[in-house]
């Protein structure tokens, strides 16, 4: 859920997990911004795309 992340945590997209470890910047509305290390800056729907926390 959304609700678990907070801007500066480290997450990755399982679907595309050649993006790297990215760091979200800001969640609003739903809309998650995330820097992502190899495709750089993507807004991600949170409805349709589950981020997983990164524990390095």
């Amino acid at each position: 859920m959304i609700y678990d992340f907070e801007p500066g945590d480290k997450v990755i997209n399982p679907n595309n997990k050649e993006w790297g470890i990215g760091q979200i910047q800001s969640i609003i509305k739903g809309k998650v911004t995330v820097n992502f290390e190899n495709v750089g800056k993507k807004v991600i729907n949170a409805e349709n795309i589950e981020l997983k926390k990164y524990n390095g």
